[in-house]
């Protein structure tokens, strides 16, 4: 016979942070109270035999637990996780129900857990466990936000589908939402969270969040009192995270965090510390809230105490380095202000992980178990003496190294990049110069690098490293399609950077490529109806290995139709190019490792059919590039690539042709007056302008052209002195095979502002001369300044120079036409202000602001370093693995573009893959 008695029933919401001895009182409790009354009841058609004397606890034989109720596990399954066992000996009551009970609301799945007793036989004891589960979230809504932050608010809060939703789960989403809000300055934010059944489903609910984030508090004035040596706009500088509202601020708002405040405060204290007043404290500070304004007011109530000076400084226990190397390092010396924060940061700067500061000094010598302290030992009046007492320890080295985390790149792609080497002397410069290599692989995420050290051992003099990364997408795609140069213009481009060439033939490899090896491949497809690019490159940073040598190679082709606006494309006139490119690229050792020496050689093949545009003075015939380019370059910005924070890269390139005329036996200042480069009529006999006989092969001078556009010739005969210079035939000779050398300079630096703030200078400048002033500059390879800087499908071999503000290739000398020739001289100089909205391996984005300015030239007799065009702007970066980088930029020009007499304005550069 069934009994009715509920031994134990208990909300199981354990996932609740709260006291377990309140727990445990609390269960004990119920089950006294259910044992009482059962004692006081009486249960109808039950035998005498059959009655459990719960009165003083009986043992008995477990038959069965049959699971009742409403649930989606398994019953077996439930049994289990409650810990109780067919013919286990219990105790009703006792402690294995209530145990059971415990274990069960631990996994935090059960709203109500009860055991009931079925029936007993003899000494045996079927028992029912009727549970009810937690309901299970369908969908969450939130309501007073923004739809592009929901999706964030979901992710942070874990709020899947299916989600086992119970109490803990919403005060910890409730809490997370309004903590989040107030770190924006939205103090009075306030959440609200509602659970109602889902109908359509079984035990289901769904989620509405509400959000009331209320105005903005802002600090209405932040006031000082007892302060007489620094001002209160000092003070206030002071606080980097807790500023008064202020209309003209744009990078820091005015918000309140109780955190950052109480840190803030530690720095106004710091502030005084530097100018010598080591005794300042707060004596107390206050925080109102206006509720008629919602602003906050903070009052700061200073003593600064004396003023200090710095006396004797002893160094202690110091036996690697000499008093006299640490005092260089210290840089402090007897009778100079006391300055506690830069005491501080010459032993230990907490701010530059590879400063230049006593504790490096010794952990780049292998010191890690070193321990540097400053003691004051003596203060007199107001001078302040100090020892500085130094630990050295044992010299430790690195016993294992290795590295976690990279699932699709392979060991030795990062091992050959380490500079931390098993054996070697520990050294932190390695270690940092480390995370940075790994970094500028672009495998993995560099703000997640993290050497974890490992099996410390000061008695053994040994440590362990760890290297954690987090592969990212390297592969990027390039799809895009515009309109240009009367057409559209399609793209295509793909490129896998760390492919893996050794894996091509292994099917198991494709993944759907073979990659991991680090080597690069990439295939780009351009074109429209009047023009067509295919290009493909590889490279390999370790050539054959064993040593960083990187070597490269590309080849392309291109073919352009003659078209012009309006007008079917004419495929009877083409210009064509092909291109190869071989180069190598060593790492060097002297003066340092960030020296990088390129070279390569490449040819190019220009071939004119009929194509008589004005690119060229001649429209039929080819020229020839071959080149020798060697660059230095010293590279030590890190640790993202993408949004570099310290260091800086300088390179300088010569792009060289042999020099031809030197051996040719050619004379081009003469070229003109030789027969076969006079001007010679072509067609059918007729008279010239004059009435004389002009016959195929006269030679003749060109005097215009009539009404109808045809041409007026006079004949001067055999006598090809006098007819004139035929400049294609002359161009064709002096351009047959290309001769020139190009100069080109770059430096960029990247410094920390202040906080996440970065400033990035750069200044450019390239030069275009002729060995042969007779054969003169050619009209390939010049500079093209203005613009967004992308080169599209340009064919003469020109280098697009950006500089925004301005439209595309708009700051380029012209001849007299009016015709844009190219320059043969730039120079170029910009500042850029850049903060990092967020850095993710998914997608990198950046602000920025920029100053630009820069000129090119025709010549030396028109340069002018100072006479330049000058823009400033802003705008944004977006840097997403599988598409590289985009961006856009308002730029407004200050000066009139060539042909304008006006500023010229606005102008809005859209990026793509590059960087200005």
């Amino acid at each position: 016979m069934r009994l009715s008695l509920v031994i134990k029933k208990e909300n199981a919401d354990l996932e609740k942070p709260v006291n377990k001895l309140n727990n445990t009182l609390v269960l004990q409790k119920k089950i006294q109270i259910m044992i009482a009354l059962f004692i006081l009841g009486s249960f109808s058609q039950i035998k005498a035999q059959e009655r459990i004397p719960f009165d003083q606890g009986k043992k008995y034989i477990l038959a069965k637990v049959s699971v009742v109720g409403k649930i989606s596990f398994n019953e077996q399954t439930v049994v289990t996780f409650s810990g109780l066992q067919k013919g286990q000996e219990i105790t009703v009551p006792g402690e294995e129900i209530s145990g059971a009970i415990k274990k069960l609301g631990k996994l935090g799945l059960f709203d109500e857990i009860a055991f009931y007793v079925n029936k007993v036989e003899n000494d045996s004891i079927y028992l029912d466990l009727n549970i009810v589960e937690l309901p299970k979230l369908n969908e969450v809504k939130f309501v007073g936000i923004k739809k592009s932050k929901v999706e964030g608010l979901i992710k942070d809060n874990n709020l899947t589908k299916s989600k086992i939703v119970n109490e803990n789960l919403i005060t910890t989403t409730k809490n997370y939402i309004e903590n989040k809000y107030k770190k924006e300055g939205f103090y009075n934010t306030k959440v609200t969270i509602t659970t109602t059944p889902d109908t359509t489903a079984g035990n289901n609910v769904n989620m509405l969040v509400r959000v009331d984030k209320g105005d903005k508090v802002k600090i209405s004035s932040i006031d000082f009192t007892g302060n007489k040596q620094l001002t209160d706009s000092q003070l206030r500088s002071a606080m980097k995270d807790t500023k008064q509202k202020n209309v003209f601020r744009v990078l820091k708002a005015s918000k309140f965090i109780p955190e950052k405040y109480k840190t803030d405060l530690e720095k106004v204290i710091a502030s005084y510390k530097e100018k010598g007043y080591r005794d300042a404290r707060i004596i107390y500070d206050s925080v109102t809230y206006n509720k008629e304004n919602n602003m906050l007011a903070i009052k700061i109530n200073l003593e600064e105490g004396n003023k200090y000076y710095f006396g004797n400084i002893k160094f202690l226990g110091n036996t690697v380095y000499s008093d006299q190397q640490l005092n260089r390092y210290l840089g402090i010396k007897k009778g100079e202000t006391y300055n506690g924060v830069l005491l501080e940061k010459r032993i230990a700067d907490k701010t530059k992980p590879d400063g230049e500061d006593i504790t490096n000094l010794y952990q780049n010598n292998g010191y890690l178990f070193s321990n540097i302290n400053a003691v004051e030992t003596r203060t007199a009046n107001d001078t302040i003496d100090f020892e500085i007492r130094i630990t050295e320890g044992p010299i430790a080295y690195f016993n294992k190294i290795s590295v976690v985390g990279n699932d699709k790149t392979n060991d030795h792609v990062i091992y050959r990049e380490l500079r931390t080497k098993p054996g070697e002397k520990y050294s932190k410069e390695l270690l940092v110069r480390t995370i940075r290599e790994i970094g500028q692989l672009g495998f993995f995420d560099p703000e997640a690098i993290d050497p974890k050290f490992k099996n410390v051992d000061a008695a053994a003099g040994t440590v362990d490293i760890e290297y954690n990364l987090v592969e990212k997408g390297s592969s990027q795609v390039e799809l895009q399609g515009g309109y240009g140069g009367g057409g559209f213009i399609g793209t295509l481009g793909l490129s896998f950077n760390n492919f893996s060439a050794r894996n091509m033939f292994k099917k198991e490899a494709y993944k759907p490529l073979p990659m991991g090896d680090g080597q690069k491949v990439s295939l780009r497809l351009q074109g429209s109806t009047y023009f067509q690019t295919y290009s493909v490159s590889f490279s390999e940073p370790w050539f054959g290995g064993k040593k960083p040598v990187q070597f490269s190679s590309s080849i392309s082709y291109s073919k352009q139709f003659n078209y012009s606006y309006g007008r079917n494309v004419n495929k009877d006139q083409s210009f064509n190019i092909f291109t190869v490119q071989v180069g190598l690229a060593k790492r060097l050792t002297v003066p340092d490792d960030y020296f990088v020496l390129s070279q390569s050689v490449s040819y190019q093949h220009y071939d004119l059919n009929n194509y008589f545009t004005g690119l060229f003075t001649f429209g039929n015939g080819s020229s020839r590039n071959l080149a020798y380019t060697i660059g230095l370059t010293r590279s030590n910005k890190g640790v993202n690539p993408i949004f570099p924070t310290y260091g800086s890269e300088f390179s300088v390139s010569a792009k060289i042709t042999p020099p031809y005329s030197l051996f040719n036996g050619i004379d081009y200042s003469d070229l003109g007056n030789q027969k076969e480069y006079k001007t010679q009529y072509t067609g059918e006999d007729r008279s010239d302008a004059n009435g004389k006989p002009l016959t195929n092969g006269d030679y003749v001078n060109i005097l215009g052209t009539d009404s109808t556009g045809q041409i007026l010739y006079n004949s001067v005969g055999s006598d090809f002195a006098s007819a004139d210079t035929d400049q294609a035939k002359v161009d064709q000779q002096k351009y047959n095979w290309l001769e020139y050398y190009k100069i080109k300079f770059r430096a960029d630096w990247y410094n920390k502002v202040y906080g996440k703030l970065v400033l990035r200078t750069l200044t450019e400048f390239g030069f275009m001369g002729a060995y042969n002033q007779a054969r003169g500059i050619v009209p390939f390879e010049r500079f093209y300044l203005g613009g967004d800087g992308m080169a599209n499908y340009s064919m003469d071999g020109r280098e697009t120079i950006g500089l925004r503000g301005y439209e595309n290739n708009s700051l380029t000398p012209v001849n007299s036409l009016g015709q844009q020739v190219g320059a043969t001289i730039y120079n170029k100089f910009s500042m850029e202000l850049r903060y990092p909205i967020t850095l993710k391996p998914s997608a990198s984005i950046y602000a920025l602001t920029f100053l630009e300015a820069g000129a090119s030239y025709d010549g030396f007799k028109n340069y002018n370093p100072f006479d330049l065009y000058r823009s400033a702007g802003f705008g944004l970066r977006v840097f997403m693995p599988a598409f590289g980088l985009l961006g856009i930029d308002f730029g407004y020009g200050f000066d009139a573009q060539p042909g304008e007499t006006k500023a010229h304005g606005q102008e809005i550069h859209f990026i793509i893959g590059q960087q200005f």
